[in-house]
């Protein structure tokens, strides 16, 4: 038996905040992955861990606020919440690698092609794996050639990101690009949702009219806790800790050093070069020893 699915029941809302959640994300780990690389060594790890976070809790929120539209007409839809939490894991920890990646490699062309890969591929085993958590009387089947131009979209849209990062500077810029990676990601998300069809066990039709929780009473307990750290990693970037603490980073140092350096560089030769004057001055005034 064929499901009738339905992934907009409340219209423009749901992938209207999605989109709105990924940008955030992105925006937050754009700017994460842009302090690391500005920032001293001690702080690196913080600054892309932090970033890894902040997009991976995006595009995972994303995912299921627009799950929350999410619906199958024939029957009630839940989800298992190790599933559901596992796909949260995965993505932070497949992001951070590809975030990593860059941050201690450098943005050369070959760290940003497998860091994206990496990142793309995170995106994707989110997103599947968070369907895999669903549960319904009946299964879930895809297909191949719309899932892996879904994949393409979530390597595509992760390297993008990744170049963004190391190569747009900005505040103007930098949400443009984070714009580009919440389309990138919302398309991935609505590819793959395209590529599904849903086969009812025979039973499924009975319960139809059983009711049971809606999408969205089942996910908002579950998104509190990501949307809370998004809201916070939005403060942490807002306000700089280390501007806060009043400790410049690496742009300031250099800065410095270079005046200190040229400083330096002025002072030294002009004195090497008075010293012979005043060696020579100093044997002139001795009195000669043999009279």
């Amino acid at each position: 038996m064929q499901g009738t699915i339905d992934g907009f029941s409340y219209g423009l809302v749901t992938p209207g905040v999605a989109f709105l959640m990924a940008c955030l994300g992105g925006a937050l780990g754009l700017r994460c992955t842009t302090r690391s690389l500005r920032s001293e060594r001690s702080f690196k790890a913080g600054w892309l861990a932090l970033g890894a976070t902040s997009i991976g809790s995006g595009i995972w929120t994303m995912h299921f606020v627009a799950m929350m539209g999410f619906t199958v007409r024939e029957a009630p839809v839940g989800y298992d919440k190790t599933l559901t939490f596992a796909s949260l894991a995965l993505a932070i920890v497949m992001v951070g690698i590809g975030i990593f990646i860059v941050g201690y490699r450098g943005a050369t062309r070959m760290a940003l092609i497998t860091g994206g890969i990496i990142m793309g591929l995170g995106i994707a085993s989110m997103h599947y794996l968070g369907m895999a958590g669903m549960r319904l009387q009946g299964r879930f089947e895809y297909d191949t050639v719309t899932v892996a131009l879904s994949v393409v979209i979530a390597v595509v849209a992760a390297t993008t990101a990744l170049w963004a990062a190391v190569s747009i500077h900005g505040f103007l810029p930098s949400l443009g690009a984070s714009a580009v990676m919440g389309v990138a990601v919302s398309g991935m998300h609505y590819t793959g949702m395209a590529a599904l069809s849903v086969h009812l066990h025979p039973a499924a039709g009975a319960g139809a009219g059983s009711g049971g929780d809606a999408p969205a009473a089942l996910l908002v307990p579950m998104l509190a806790g990501p949307f809370s750290f998004l809201l916070v990693a939005g403060v942490i970037v807002m306000f700089d800790p280390l501007v806060v603490m009043g400790t410049p980073d690496r742009d300031t140092y250099a800065r410095v050093r270079a005046a200190h350096r040229t400083g330096r560089g002025s002072a030294i030769p002009a004195q090497r070069g008075h010293a012979p004057h005043r060696a020579s001055a100093g044997r002139g005034f001795r009195p000669p020893r043999n009279r």
